[in-house]
């Protein structure tokens, strides 16, 4: 089949050239937005002149008719023709007549798929953001629920002080509101128009480019035609802020692999979101946590694959670029996937506050509490720190926990203790205690949840 650009050969490409250089496998994904991104430029070319009124009108009309049978799944892309833009270009020219190829004047495939990815980010972009609302509502709900919770907090995962489980949860919500902010942000880059740059240089035909930018809802157009055809700045960005939420999604899903095991049972997650075992009868295993984490390291790839791709290009536009889509288009479907599964786990899952509870009483997470009990009552903190550790090797000894020593304990390693102290250290106590702005103090929460709702709603 004749090439749309073969005018200048004299051989037909080779089969397995065809095959290699082929990017229509992928980037029919762009279909939509590449016929979007045309019905808006021929309607600036009728509107320059260019095109007269009625061809602009018959282009229109045949890309709608196009649209519509995309949108129903019924249109065979072709190899032959390589790419989303000559599928289609050869789609409108079947439909309509030689009239179709007028739609390319003043235009090049270079500006033309730049535009799509722009519109395709938008739109994906946009997406995300909801995504990570509803997951954040579910957060906020648990968190309501469980702002007096009693969870052991780690550090270097070992017992370090009792602390609020909403707390805990609420601090992947406001992960996920950088996440937020940083995709809202990225909005600015991708909604500047390529569109009108042409293959590198710009174009003869006078064309309106801001008329274009209107039509498409973008805020700007590129100032550089050069730079409007080799930038992909703003899909490294885009990859750049999905690895950072495939980070805290993998974080917290393995919070949630941990939590929901034997050894933890802080947690019990819904069966609709577990499987079992083919040989051993018995397990409940935490699949989609578990693929929720291991899916992280392909976002990575995706994202080093790209600055890999670009680092080493010179202006203006290369067939290398070509390895932008298939990597995005896979996040985004990766992460997209990821988000809608994670706000019904988080929204179904068990709470076992009663472990959680009996956690805290067997360990020595109070243990900081001595020290500022002792502090409080005019001792330097690093003395009582030196004190305070003794005191814990000493019940370790003892076979004890901090609230089973006697007071007469607590007076042969300071006479500044008092019958309070046994107060101050239930684990309650210790986490009300925690009144600092931002602390996990119950209050400290409530007034987390407020600004966390106003952020949301």
């Amino acid at each position: 089949m004749a090439k749309l650009w073969g005018g200048r050969f004299t051989k037909s490409t080779n089969k397995l050239v065809d095959e290699y250089t082929a990017s229509i496998s992928y980037d029919q994904e762009l279909a939509k937005e590449d016929i979007e991104g045309s019905l808006a430029h021929v309607q600036m070319l009728g509107e320059c002149g260019i095109v007269t009124s009625e061809e602009a009108k018959t282009i229109q009309k045949g890309l709608h008719q196009i649209l519509e049978k995309v949108e129903k799944g019924d249109v065979t892309f072709s190899v032959d023709q390589e790419d989303i833009h000559m599928n289609i270009e050869k789609m409108l020219i079947d439909a309509i007549g030689p009239v179709g190829g007028k739609l390319h004047t003043g235009r090049s495939r270079n500006d033309q798929v730049a535009t799509d990815m722009h519109l395709y980010m938008r739109s994906k972009t946009q997406l995300l953001i909801e995504l990570l609302e509803t997951v954040q509502s579910a957060l906020l709900e648990q968190a309501k629920a469980n702002v007096d919770t009693i969870l052991p907090g780690y550090t270097h995962l070992q017992r370090a002080q009792p602390i609020s489980f909403a707390h805990h949860l609420l601090a992947y919500f406001w992960m996920f509101e950088r996440d937020k902010s940083r995709l809202a942000d990225s909005l600015k880059r991708i909604n500047i128009l390529p569109l009108g740059a042409g293959a590198l240089a710009g174009t003869t035909f006078p064309i309106n480019r801001r008329r274009v930018a209107e039509l498409l809802d973008f805020e700007d157009i590129y100032p550089n035609s050069l730079d409007a055809v080799s930038d992909r700045d703003f899909v490294v960005e885009a990859l750049s802020a999905c690895s950072l939420i495939m980070v805290h999604l993998s974080r917290l899903s393995e919070e949630m692999v941990l939590w929901s095991s034997q050894e933890f049972q802080f947690i019990e997650l819904d069966d609709a979101f577990c499987t079992g075992s083919s040989i051993m009868p018995q397990k409940k295993n935490p699949d989609v946590s578990e693929l929720l984490r291991g899916k992280t390291g392909r976002v990575f790839g995706h994202l080093v694959g790209l600055l890999t791709v670009l680092k080493g290009l010179p202006l203006a536009y290369n067939k290398d670029m070509q390895e932008d889509k298939e990597g995005i288009f896979d996040t985004v479907r990766t992460l997209t996937g990821a988000l809608q599964l994670l706000a019904p786990i988080l929204g179904t899952m068990t709470v076992k506050k009663d472990r959680m509870r009996h956690a805290v009483e067997k360990d020595y997470s109070n243990a900081t509490d001595i020290a500022d009990y002792l502090a409080r009552k005019g001792m330097p903190f690093r003395e009582a720190h030196e004190i305070t550790g003794k005191m814990v090797l000493f019940a370790i000894e003892q076979g004890k926990y901090l609230l089973d020593l006697s007071m007469s304990d607590y007076k042969r390693f300071s006479p500044l203790f008092e019958e309070d102290i046994f107060e101050a250290l239930k684990p309650e106590n210790v986490m009300r205690a925690r009144e600092s702005e931002g602390g996990t103090a119950p209050d400290q929460v409530e007034k987390q949840i407020k600004l966390a709702e106003a952020k949301l709603y």
